[in-house]
């Protein structure tokens, strides 16, 4: 047996376990208790530990109820005079206490008489603390936060306030929570040294402690050196998983790949202008993976317009020009003929074949198309889900382009990577969101990065106006004279069919505002209708047959039609920042000018206002998606295109951006001298994973 596979854990560490027990067997938690801290993501003592302060109360120790300064949270000793029952319905139980020179009512709403009394005897003296309030010029504590016996430890001077839901109270999350800490054991470290001490950063324990009991205001206001270990600890964690699959995916031996250069050159010649350096750049760096014996796995992203299509094409020939081919993968069958509309040219000027293989195709047509695919007389393919499919054959498949990937599953990316005959071919996966370098770094750790972040100069800016809906004849009337001179129009509305449940527009009622106005050149696309009908009105409206399009969100991806030159978002104030960058990319792709109306619903809310100013002021996607970040939080971030997004409980993507980016080369440094993870640091490294429940990491490490 190998030294890694006796140093290997078979499970869970043993010094871990009371972390993973369940949160029933902390003080104070029964079944109810359990039920709502589930609902917050808590089921085990590890996640309470975990679950950091959000705030903190100051609580003033006061020697006599004259020492009270009203309205003010304090704590004093004072002794049970008497109760007073509730009046009336709905009327409080209140206790009277004094210290001798003055009186201190106790207030209960809702409270059982049996519990008052045993809590609160009379003639017994108590510690309570609480908000003291003056009514009619007595002290008065509404529902004391503590009360304690005599002789037992007051409230700490600053308290934590932890978040909470309902069934629970601050006293229950505090007390489990004191005795979840005290089940965290001493573990070795798995921080870098130098890392450690350049950072004054804390030992794990030690943190926890801190980060657990500040000691003031100013320890929550800033980001504590406490706050920042733990964080760093998730991100490391996940950092390393990232970095193991990475090296997972490397490993199989991948066949070089190498162009002679000439196609590519046939296409450069061909263009209207000079690639950008950005998309040089991103060639170099993917030829630079192909040619190697590693498998390639790079993301390339650029903002809308930034020319992903090009680079793709480029990366594509190079597997061409290697004797290969290459295959195109698009979500939705409308993409998949638009790529081979604007990749065809392309291929003629290379002088290659290029075909398209999507549900639609039928009967011999597909036939064919597999046939000359599996005998190598097709160079590159562009395809949906239809080239999953075991029937369809490559006859030497080099790369795989995977656009807008989110929408492909694990599952899918591994029978394409089977798709190879000889080896599984090298993948690059294209995304048109621009995604802030955190959350990049988060989501796609394990996958090389190439952005495209300058646009080409044939791209016009696109001006970007607010108007407020009442102005909707006023709108129509400028698109009017707009398609009189020929100009083309996409009118967006948020919802396909009008709600009881909403007052936003449906896009058939404006569908049919609009024929009623202007008739046959109106056509509308949304998600709910069969294929051949979206893909025939949007036919129509690329070849010029309709002129104004209505649509829903289906458009907002990908969607290219040069001589659309307006983009009408209805009700914009409804739909997210990157959704709105995405829609207002759809215009801008022509020699005419182009302009984008961002047509809202007043009163607009705070949030609303800073979406529109912000898509008004700038069309920077990085930017963009930056204030989107600042605006959300990145879990709210999470959606479809970002499923794959941890949610952390400590770090936070936004603020600490920079951690991650020193997680990432933390990681991969590490695995590159310690890949079994045998080392004293790659021991504490294991129990690092297991701690994050990074599980499937520990089965990645390699052990021979």
């Amino acid at each position: 047996m190998a030294d890694a596979d006796r140093i290997a854990p078979k499970g869970r560490p043993p010094i871990l376990f009371p972390l993973f027990a369940e949160t029933e067997t902390l003080p104070g938690i029964g079944p109810k208790a359990a039920a709502a801290m589930e609902t917050m993501g808590i089921t085990r003592p590890r996640d309470l530990i975990f679950t950091l302060p959000t705030g903190g109360v100051a609580r003033r120790a006061v020697a006599s109820i004259a020492d009270l300064r009203p309205p003010e949270i304090a704590t004093l000793t004072v002794t049970v005079s008497r109760h007073i029952a509730p009046t009336g319905r709905g009327r409080p139980h209140r206790v009277i206490c004094s210290d001798g020179k003055g009186d201190l009512v106790l207030v209960f709403f809702h409270a059982r008489k049996d519990w008052l009394e045993r809590e609160l005897p009379v003639g017994q003296q108590r510690i309570v603390s609480g908000k003291v309030e003056l009514f009619d010029g007595i002290a008065q504590m509404v529902h004391p936060d503590h009360i304690m016996k005599e002789g037992e430890a007051p409230p700490a001077a600053y308290e934590p306030v932890y978040p909470l839901s309902a069934g629970l109270t601050q006293r229950q999350m505090s007390k489990a929570t004191e005795a979840a800490l005290l089940r965290a054991p001493e573990l070795p470290e798995w921080i870098d040294q130098s890392l450690l001490s350049r950072e004054d950063w804390p030992d794990w324990q030690t943190a926890l402690r801190q980060a657990h009991a500040p000691q003031g205001p100013a320890d929550l206001a800033a980001t504590t050196a406490a706050r920042a270990r733990l964080a760093y600890d998730e991100l490391l964690a996940h950092q390393v998983t990232l970095a193991l699959a990475r090296r997972q995916y490397r490993r199989g031996r991948g066949r070089p790949t190498q162009g002679h250069g000439n196609l590519r050159q046939h296409v450069l010649d061909s263009l209207p202008w000079p690639p950008t350096a950005a998309q040089r750049r991103a060639v170099d760096e993917i030829a630079g993976d192909l040619a190697s014996n590693l498998r390639m796995n790079r993301l390339l992203q650029g903002d809308v317009g930034a020319g992903k299509t090009l680079v793709a094409m480029l990366s594509l020939l190079i597997a061409v020009e290697a004797g290969g081919q290459g295959v195109l993968m698009a979500p939705t069958e409308i993409l998949a003929r638009q790529h081979l509309r604007a990749l065809m040219p392309l291929a003629e000027a290379a002088g290659i074949r290029i075909e398209a293989l999507t549900g639609r195709d039928k009967g011999d047509a597909r036939a064919n198309i597999l046939t000359d695919l599996a005998e190598g007389r097709i160079n590159i393919l562009v395809g949906t889900h239809a080239v999953f499919q075991d029937e369809v054959r490559f006859h030497d498949l080099r790369l795989a382009v995977i656009d807008e990937q989110h929408r492909f599953g694990v599952a899918q990316r591994v029978k394409l990577a089977a798709k190879g005959e000889a080896a599984p071919p090298d993948v690059l996966v294209m995304t048109a969101t621009p995604i802030p370098r955190s959350l990049a770094l988060s989501q796609y750790g394990d996958l090389d990065l190439s952005v495209l972040d300058e646009k080409p100069p044939g791209r016009k800016p696109i001006t970007t106006i607010m108007l407020d809906d009442r102005r909707m004849d006023e709108i129509v009337e400028r698109i009017g004279k707009a398609i009189a001179s020929g100009a083309r129009a996409y009118w967006v509305c948020p919802l396909v069919e009008e709600s009881e449940l909403s007052d936003l527009t449906a896009a058939e009622a404006r569908f049919s505002a609009l024929r009623a106005r202007f008739g046959e050149v109106v056509r509308m696309v949304h998600g709910q209708m069969p294929a051949e009908e979206r893909d025939a009105a949007m036919a129509d409206f690329v070849a010029g047959r309709a002129q104004i399009l209505v649509a829903t969100t289906v458009i907002e991806v990908g969607v290219d039609v040069p001589e659309a030159s307006i983009m009408v978002i209805e009700r914009a104030e409804s739909f997210g920042l990157a959704q709105l960058h995405q829609l207002r990319g759809r215009v801008g792709r022509g020699q005419a000018a182009s302009s984008c109306v961002l047509m809202y619903h007043a009163p607009l809310s705070e949030t609303g206002a800073k979406r529109l100013h912000t898509l008004r002021e700038t069309e920077d996607g990085f930017r963009i998606a930056e204030v989107d970040l600042e605006m959300r939080g990145a879990g709210d971030l999470i959606g479809t295109a970002q499923s794959g997004l941890p949610r952390f409980r400590i770090a936070d993507l936004e603020r600490q951006s920079g951690l991650m980016l020193t997680a990432q080369s933390d990681a991969r440094a590490f695995l590159e001298r310690d890949p079994e993870l045998n080392s004293e640091r790659g021991r504490a490294m294991r129990t690092l994973l297991w701690l994050m429940e990074q599980e499937l990491a520990i089965g990645l490490i390699k052990t021979g």
